[in-house]
This record gives C-alpha cells, sequence and structure tokens, in this order.
C-alpha cells in the first residue's frame, strides 16, 4: 500500500522538551510522518507504527525516561497517601475533642 494523504490530518509537531515517542507519538515509516494515533496501524496506509525508537542510543534515552517518570509517580502517589493519613488523624482528634 501506499500514503494516501490521509495521515496529513493527524500529523503531530515535534514536542520541544521530551522526545516524540517518549511524549506518545508514532511513526509510520510509509508515510514518513509523525502522528497521534491511538491504534497500532497507520489510518493512510495500514502499515504498523513505530512506537520506540530503532537506534540504541535513543532506546537508552527513552527507558530511563520512561524509568524517572515511573519513579516520580511512585513518589507523588506516596506523598499524596501520606498526606490523606495525615489529614485523617488530624479529622479525628478533632472529632474525639467533642
Amino acid at each position: 500500500m501506499t500514503c494516501k494523504g490521509i495521515c496529513i490530518r493527524h500529523r503531530a509537531q515535534k514536542p520541544l522538551a521530551t522526545g516524540r515517542y517518549a511524549n506518545g507519538q508514532k511513526r509510520c515509516q510509509i508515510c514518513e510522518l509523525y502522528m497521534r494515533w491511538d491504534s497500532l496501524f497507520c489510518p493512510c496506509c495500514g502499515y504498523r507504527l513505530r512506537t520506540k525508537p530503532r537506534s540504541l542510543k535513543y532506546k537508552i534515552k527513552l527507558r530511563t525516561r520512561k524509568r524517572m517518570e515511573e519513579k516520580h509517580d511512585a513518589r507523588r502517589s506516596l506523598s499524596s497517601m501520606q498526606y490523606i493519613q495525615t489529614t485523617s488523624t488530624s479529622s479525628e482528634r478533632i472529632e474525639n475533642r467533642f
């Protein structure tokens, strides 16, 4: 199959701070562009979209960025759980006063 021009509507702009794959963009090798698309296959030509970089250098970059995001999310959820625990104990103290 070849490019039919449908993919141009889904073209994604390059993110400034992060990489394309880390930002959720996918690449079609036939249409030769990055796009924002939920499916694994190109809406234009039907070929499978790439979701990971090909070169080892950028694969390592993507892995480390994902690990850092996971650690950050884990810390955020832990701190929110601690906040909930502290607020619930303080509200219990207030209720016990009366």
